[in-house]
This record gives C-alpha cells, sequence and structure tokens, in this order.
C-alpha cells in the first residue's frame, strides 16, 4: 500500500464583482474580491482552520490573495507561484458577456471537449500552454513542499490541473464543476494523485 506523500486541498477564489456582473475574467485581469467573496473567504477559513497547513500558495492574482488573507491573518505566509494563474481568455477577457462572446465561448469548449487542446480564444492561451505551465508547478515547484498543501487558484487553471494530476485528458476539464471557495482535495503517493474529495462546499452553506 503507498504511503500518502503530500495533501493538496485545490480551492477556488471568493466572488468577485466581475463574477457577479458576467464579465470575463483570466490571466490579464486582476479583479478584487467583493463583499461576499469576503464572507466567503471567512467561511473557508472557519471551516479549515482546525487543520495544519505546512504551505498556503496562490497565483499572482489578488482575487486568490485576498482569498487567502484569513489565513494570513492567522500567521500563515502566502507562497505565490504565477503558474497558479487562471488562463488566459484572450479578445474576451474584461468584457461583459454578450451573444457573440457566449457563442465564441461555447465553440472553444465544444472544441476543447473534442480534443482540439491546442486551440484558445484570438490572443489567448490553450489549454496545453496552460497545462505545460501547470506541470512545470507540479514537477519542480509542488515538490518543495510537504505535508498538508493549500492551493488557491482559479476555475479553468482548477479544471486543468485536475485532469493532469489525475492522468486524464484535457478534454475532460468540464467533468469537474466548481463554484466560488468550492474545494478538491487529492492526495499525492509515490504513484500519481487520487482524488479525495470532489467539489467539496460544506462550509459556504454554514
Amino acid at each position: 500500500m503507498s504511503t500518502v506523500i503530500r495533501e493538496i486541498f485545490l480551492v477556488r477564489h471568493g466572488e468577485t464583482d466581475f463574477n457577479k456582473a458576467g464579465i470575463v475574467q483570466g490571466r490579464g485581469v486582476n479583479s478584487s474580491i467583493n463583499e461576499n467573496g469576503q464572507l466567503q473567504a471567512k467561511k473557508f477559513f472557519e471551516h479549515f482552520k482546525h487543520i495544519e497547513f505546512n504551505a498556503v500558495l496562490t497565483s499572482t492574482l489578488q482575487r486568490t490573495q485576498q482569498t487567502m488573507q484569513p489565513f494570513v491573518d492567522a500567521g500563515y505566509q502566502l507562497n505565490i507561484h504565477e503558474e497558479l494563474d487562471e488562463i488566459n481568455w484572450g479578445i474576451h477577457e474584461g468584457k461583459i458577456t454578450t451573444y457573440e462572446t457566449r457563442n465564441d465561448y461555447h465553440e472553444i469548449i465544444s472544441k476543447w471537449k473534442a480534443g482540439n487542446v491546442d486551440l484558445s480564444i484570438e490572443q489567448g492561451e490553450s489549454p496545453i500552454k496552460l497545462q505545460q505551465r501547470q506541470l512545470k508547478f507540479i514537477e519542480e515547484t509542488l515538490p518543495k513542499y510537504e505535508g498538508k498543501i493549500l492551493i488557491c487558484s482559479h476555475g479553468r487553471a482548477i479544471r486543468s490541473m485536475l485532469c493532469t494530476m489525475l492522468q486524464k485528458p484535457l478534454s475532460e476539464m468540464d467533468t469537474f464543476p466548481h463554484n466560488n471557495l468550492s474545494l478538491y482535495k487529492l492526495n499525492q503517493k509515490n504513484d500519481g494523485f487520487e482524488l479525495d474529495w470532489f467539489n467539496y462546499s460544506d462550509h459556504l452553506s454554514e
């Protein structure tokens, strides 16, 4: 029986006004969490503060760092890594969703589901490019941390990372639903990662 090397708690950032308004966020949109996002972050902290995390990691974007602020207030240090940034949604970033952009989005998602994961929104990032920087994180950065690791990232980035860790094709990204502050937990063993918790969100109803 293989031994658990580390436990990965992978959580999405709190709600932003961009989320609420249906404005596309990506790697190039550095939005802040709103009042509800702050409440979600507090609920998450209260629910999981009993766990002694060995490290707390975020992307370079402030919405992930603000979500982890209750842990900082409790004495944790943030470890910031650009490989955890959201996918770049190209020309749609920072724009309100319209009929045209919604069609573009559904079209690219359909192509990704069909396996064409080297495609991207114009001037954006493909899932393959996203996966390449995440592989660098998994192979080079993650081994520097031991024990229980709390990672705050972004919706599409989390879907991609779950596929990569669980050795699933990127065409299956959308089989991993998520909400703001919902959590996936993985155990890393000598022979790879296994999924422990699927889109856990009990803390948000407390």
